[in-house]
């Protein structure tokens, strides 16, 4: 790749997302510079567990111990077999690129607007001595519907349709190509999110209910009523000549009940760290990397827990990922779950309400806001 040269600050930061800034042909400004450099081609974390969702959907006691296991030793895990079509993966990842590759003015008809995070933008830092993150995104509330605010879903990329076997227009990762002229059933970006949704949804009511099997809890659907807001975020990492340099995603953990994130089919970038060390991790195509957030971790008492990662930028690739978030309602106080308390393991943390309005202060200083609820 050719050499780049440094771009004035003030020309280089002045209301550009990372995408615009990726193609100038300079190298990321300083305020995209991180201290030290970070860990590219960390180790491959092979021994991520697998865990097959049709299995804990029929209660098997194997898959339950496995995903039990999953969770306290490895704070993750990779979800497949979930009933999500390979078809529909793929439908969202178009969907992602497509959007991030339309004009930025089209693009800007959903921008943020002040301190509220649904929206388009690329994150900016809360103090002026903090860092960029060399990544754009799309924020959306799924549901409650009556929260939704429609004024931020896109109505572009144009409706498409799947068409199998219909010569290389778009190969993807299934036997499925995908057609991008209008037809008289169109399929809008909206309607495709919904969609999605509405299958992912699905997904996290079959992991919460295994997920109170494994803890012996009298009613398997009190993490399920417990998380009734899911949001969406389309996440967009241009490539950057300094890429050891710059981070998509700075280390955090998430302030979710659960995240469920569809990785690039091809691009490798999010790492966890285990044992003190940054792991890479794996891509399988057809499955859904479930990390459990830092609500979880207090509703557990502390059994399972958030596990932290991060995002690291390619030089040539650009990379998508779409993260699903599970939340309670801000008004729900939560805490650890009486079941989950006794003389043996006592309460560990304090209850909170509206755990996800202060989340992103701690996110900015790489902290867990969890932590400071702890007794």
């Amino acid at each position: 790749m050719a050499e780049t040269k440094d771009l004035p600050e003030e020309a280089a930061i002045f209301g550009k997302t990372a995408h615009q800034l990726s193609k100038t042909g300079y190298g990321p400004p300083e305020s995209y510079i991180w201290t030290n450099k970070i860990e590219i081609d960390a180790p491959l974390a092979t021994d991520i567990p697998v865990i097959d969702v049709s299995l804990l959907a029929s209660s098997s006691d194997a898959e339950l111990t496995a995903l039990h296991s999953a969770l306290t030793k490895w704070g993750c895990f990779q979800a497949v077999n979930h009933g999500i079509e390979s078809a529909s993966l793929d439908e969202m990842r178009l969907l992602i690129t497509e959007f991030f590759h339309l004009p930025e003015l089209e693009k800007q008809r959903y921008t943020r607007e002040g301190n509220d995070i649904e929206g388009y933008s690329s994150c900016p830092p809360v103090a002026r001595t903090q860092k960029f993150e060399w990544s754009d995104r799309l924020h959306l509330q799924v549901a409650p519907e009556d929260g939704r605010k429609l004024k931020f879903w896109p109505q572009n990329p144009e409706p498409f349709r799947y068409k199998k076997n219909a010569g290389p227009l778009i190969k993807l990762s299934s036997d499925y190509t995908i057609d991008l002229i209008e037809n008289n059933f169109p399929c809008t970006c909206r309607k495709v999110l919904e969609d999605y949704s509405a299958k992912i949804r699905h997904v996290e009511e079959q992991i919460f209910r295994a997920i109170a099997k494994t803890l012996s809890l009298t009613d398997e659907d009190c993490f399920v009523k417990k998380m009734p807001t899911l949001c969406a975020q389309f996440n967009y990492y241009p490539p950057c000549s300094k890429h050891d340099q710059v981070i998509g995603l700075r280390p955090h953990t998430d302030g979710t009940g659960i995240t469920l994130l569809l990785q690039d089919s091809q691009v490798r970038g999010l790492q966890i760290l285990k044992d003190n060390q940054w792991l890479s991790v794996p891509i399988i195509p057809q499955a859904l990397f479930v990390l459990p957030g830092d609500q979880l971790e207090l509703m557990s008492n502390g059994i399972f827990k958030s596990t932290w990662h991060r995002v690291v930028i390619n030089s040539e690739a650009e990379r998508i990922s779409v993260a699903m978030f599970f939340f309670p309602d801000i008004a729900d106080e939560i805490g650890p779950l009486d079941q989950l308390v006794d003389e043996e393991r006592p309460k560990m943390f304090n209850k909170v309400t509206n755990y996800k309005g202060g989340y992103y202060n701690y996110y900015h200083q790489e902290k867990r806001g969890i932590d400071a609820l702890k007794i």
